[in-house]
C-alpha cells in the first residue's frame, strides 16, 4: 500500500468482475447507450430511473435520474470520455447526494466481450471525493448495487429480445452451418457428443455463472436430453432436445426447444455429421431455426454454436 498514489481519503477502485448476459453484443451495448433502456435498469431496486438522457459519443452527456418508492431523488450526471463502439465506454459521471449537492465522482470503465452463450461485460470505477461524508454510504453500497443494477440489466436484455411479454405472434427463420477439424478418432468425439459425462465438460454455461438445475440425456431415437441452469441474475434457460436420427460414430439428428425462464423462444431442427480421416474427425453442424414472437437472435445462436464446438475440441485434448 506504500506506492498506492491515491489520497489516504480515497476509496479504492470498485471492480465488478465479468458479468455474463445471455443476449448478443449489439443488444447489451445498445441497453447501455440508448436512454429508453437505460431508464429500465440503471438503478438497484427497488429505485426507478423516471428521466435518463444518453448521448453515446466523446462529451455526450450521460444523466440518469434514480427516485426510491418514498420520492427521495439521486442525480447522476456525466460525460461519455470514450466511445468505442459493441467494445468499450468509458464514462466520467458525478452522482448528487438527495439534498441536490455532489458527493463523488465516478469514472466508470465498461468492457464488452463475446461470451460463450452471449455477452460478458467488465466495469469498473475509480472515485474522487467530493463530499467525503456524505459519500460514504453510497460509495460503500456501491457493489450490492450495481449487482442489482446489473440484475435489471439482464432483465432489459431479455425484453428487448422479445421474451419479457407477447405483443404480437411471429416466427423468423435462420439457418447456419459450420465445421471443425479435430485431431481426435470419431469414436472419441462421438462420446463427447453423446455420453453425458464426457458432453459435460463442454456443454453449457460458465461454472462461475451458471449452476445447472436439472440434467438429463439418453442419445438414442426417441430419447430426450434436457440442460436447465440459472445464471447469476437468476435467468433460467433450458435446452430441451428430442434425437431422431442416432448412427454410431455418423450422423446424429435432433430437434430441440429453448426458453429464457418460462418463455419458449425458439425450436431448431439440428443435423450432425462426423467424417473421419487419418486420426482426425471433422464435425459439420447445420442448424434450421424458427424464432419465435419478436426473439431477435442477432446471430447469436451461430456464434454460441461456434463456441461450444471450440469447447469440445478442447474437452478433446485432456
Amino acid at each position: 500500500m506504500a506506492n498506492d498514489p491515491r489520497p489516504l481519503d480515497q476509496p479504492p477502485p470498485l471492480v465488478i468482475g465479468r458479468r455474463l448476459f445471455h443476449a448478443p453484443l449489439k443488444t447489451v451495448f445498445a441497453a447501455w447507450t440508448k436512454a429508453e433502456h437505460v431508464g429500465r435498469w440503471f438503478a438497484p431496486a427497488p429505485y426507478t430511473v423516471p428521466q435518463a438522457r444518453v448521448e453515446p459519443r466523446v462529451g455526450g452527456a450521460f444523466e440518469v435520474l434514480m427516485r426510491s418508492p418514498s420520492g427521495e431523488e439521486h442525480w447522476t450526471r456525466g460525460v461519455f470520455v470514450e466511445v468505442v463502439p459493441e467494445t468499450r465506454l468509458v464514462i466520467d459521471m458525478q452522482a448528487f447526494g438527495a439534498d441536490g449537492a455532489p458527493a463523488f465522482r465516478a469514472l466508470t470503465e465498461v468492457d464488452f466481450t463475446d461470451g460463450l452463450t452471449g455477452t460478458s461485460i467488465d466495469v469498473r470505477q475509480t472515485y474522487t471525493l467530493i463530499d467525503p461524508a456524505g459519500a460514504a454510504a453510497m460509495i460503500g453500497g456501491a457493489a450490492e448495487g450495481w449487482g442489482q443494477s446489473l440484475d435489471q440489466l439482464e432483465k432489459e436484455c431479455v425484453r428487448m429480445q422479445g421474451a419479457a411479454g407477447i405483443e404480437g405472434r411471429s416466427v423468423v427463420h435462420a439457418m447456419f452451418h459450420l465445421e471443425r477439424t479435430y485431431k481426435a478418432p470419431a469414436a472419441r468425439v462421438w462420446r463427447a457428443l453423446t455420453v453425458q459425462a464426457a458432453k459435460d465438460r463442454w456443454f453449457g454455461g460458465p461454472r462461475e455463472a451458471w449452476t445447472p438445475v436439472e440434467r438429463h440425456m439418453d442419445a438414442r431415437p426417441g430419447g430426450r436430453e434436457r440442460a436447465k441452469g440459472r445464471w447469476r441474475s437468476g435467468l433460467v434457460t433450458c435446452f430441451d432436445a428430442v434425437y431422431f436420427d442416432v448412427i454410431e460414430n455418423e450422423r446424429l439428428v435432433y430437434s430441440y426447444e429453448m426458453h429464457l425462464d418460462d418463455r419458449k423462444i425458439s425450436v431448431s431442427l439440428a443435423t450432425v455429421q462426423l467424417e473421419a480421416r487419418g486420426g482426425e474427425t471433422t464435425l459439420k453442424i447445420t442448424e434450421q431455426g424458427a424464432f419465435l414472437d419478436g426473439y431477435d437472435d442477432a446471430g447469436s445462436r451461430e456464434q454460441g454454436t461456434g463456441f461450444l464446438m471450440d469447447a469440445l475440441g478442447a474437452s478433446l485434448q485432456d
